[in-house]
């Protein structure tokens, strides 16, 4: 029923979008000396264009038009006085060095606004080839040390479209504390071997759709962190990258319960994990439930399905005691394609809080490697089980 009010609630916006657009005052940067020389920041034209738009009493349009820029770290503070649109036309670059954002978790962070607008086409190069090298998480578990590209923190009520992210060096994008917050097709690309470079990671935000896009990255398509509600994915495609994730939940205390999470009709292509939950093990207590998975197609992935709550990358935890985060009213339907690896469906639950309410069926999942046939692992769940199922379960 959630979803049914939001999505309502979009059209809604997207009618308001569009009168505003007829309404707007426009803002175009390089009337406050922004350049399209790939050499002059122009971090204060934007920022001086952006003051005088969010002070309008009526509709605004930030425009940055076709051209090339260099942009530095801004950060744009709301509440703005009327409805924002930020119009990106061209290529914006960030500065390669991760040194020039010494002090700064982020590239373009937008703060406290309502019914703001992100689109026109344009692209966000982070060129975040040379700050891979430089990361260090494998090593120490802690990734702040480089900038995320985008940090939408309590934006209500706002469209994200038609905007694309290139080679981030961190995160691409950061969602916290957001309501009735959509991206529709928003591309992302990095390669495979950019490091933590999650897509679109979501925290502690209630109403979050990601539709029609495409994500490629070096890590997860799509993360949900603690607090996540009624998040939906939608006719995305995922590819390279680690799937679509649940987790890793459990690592913190007083983490807030996830709750309500839709992935549908979307395609894995190349990825590491198709659909996955991850939490903790030694962890502390949480919830995650009301999570379903359906309509997907896998092409040659890793981990098609999996529920994994002895998550444990770089061996910074103990497995010797289980997770705390209890999982319910789970579902995987109607998976089909190929699998990478022989274990096309592990259901891995806690041993101290076995999953309850875990429903699967229609799989369809094979395996053409030589490592013998397909099969299925599942562990601490009392299944319910409907329609065919390739692989067989134990």
């Amino acid at each position: 029923m959630g979803f049914k009010l939001n999505i309502t609630l979009l059209f809604v916006l997207l009618f308001r979008a569009s009168y505003a657009e007829g309404q707007s005052t426009v803002f175009d940067v390089k009337k406050y000396g922004a350049r399209p020389d790939e050499k002059t920041d122009i971090s204060q034209a934007l920022l001086s264009a952006w003051k005088e738009a969010c002070n309008s009493p009526t509709p605004s349009t930030i425009l940055i038009p076709a051209g090339i820029y260099l942009l530095g770290a801004v950060k744009f503070e709301g509440p703005c006085k009327a409805p924002l649109k930020l119009q990106v036309e061209g290529t914006v670059k960030a500065p390669a060095d991760p040194a020039q954002f010494k002090g700064s978790d982020g590239w373009l962070t937008i703060n406290r606004l309502n019914q703001f607008t992100m689109t026109g086409g344009g692209l966000f190069d982070a060129q975040g080839k040379f700050a891979w090298s430089k990361n260090d998480c494998a090593k120490t578990g802690k990734c702040s040390s480089l900038p995320t590209s985008f940090r939408f923190n309590f934006i209500n009520n706002s469209i994200i479209s038609d905007i694309t992210s290139l080679d981030s060096k961190l995160f691409h994008v950061n969602v916290l504390g957001c309501n009735n917050i959509t991206f529709q097709h928003f591309n992302i690309t990095a390669p495979d071997e950019s490091l933590n470079t999650d897509g679109i990671h979501i925290g502690r935000s209630n109403g979050v759709y990601i539709i029609d896009s495409h994500i490629g990255t070096g890590d997860d398509c799509v993360s949900l962190g603690d607090g996540s509600k009624q998040v939906k994915v939608s006719n995305v495609t995922c590819g390279p990258g680690h799937g679509i994730s649940v987790g890793s939940l459990g690592r913190y205390p007083k983490e807030e319960d996830v709750i309500g999470f839709r992935v549908v009709n979307c395609t894995f292509t190349n990825t590491m994990n198709g659909v996955r939950i991850k939490t903790w093990p030694a962890s502390y207590a949480g919830v995650a439930s009301d999570l379903h998975f359906e309509d997907i197609i896998m092409n040659n992935v890793g981990n098609p399905v999996l529920i994994d709550q002895e998550y444990c990358p770089y061996n910074q935890c103990t497995k010797s005691q289980p997770s705390r985060v209890k999982l319910s009213n789970v579902s995987f339907k109607n998976i089909r394609g190929t699998s990478s690896t022989p274990i096309a469906v592990k259901l891995a639950c806690s041993s101290g809080f076995p999953c309850e309410g875990v429903e699967i069926g229609d799989i369809n999942l094979v395996y053409h490697g030589t490592q013998g046939p397909v099969k299925a692992e599942v562990s601490n769940v009392k299944l319910k089980v409907s329609g065919k199922m390739i692989p067989a379960l134990p």
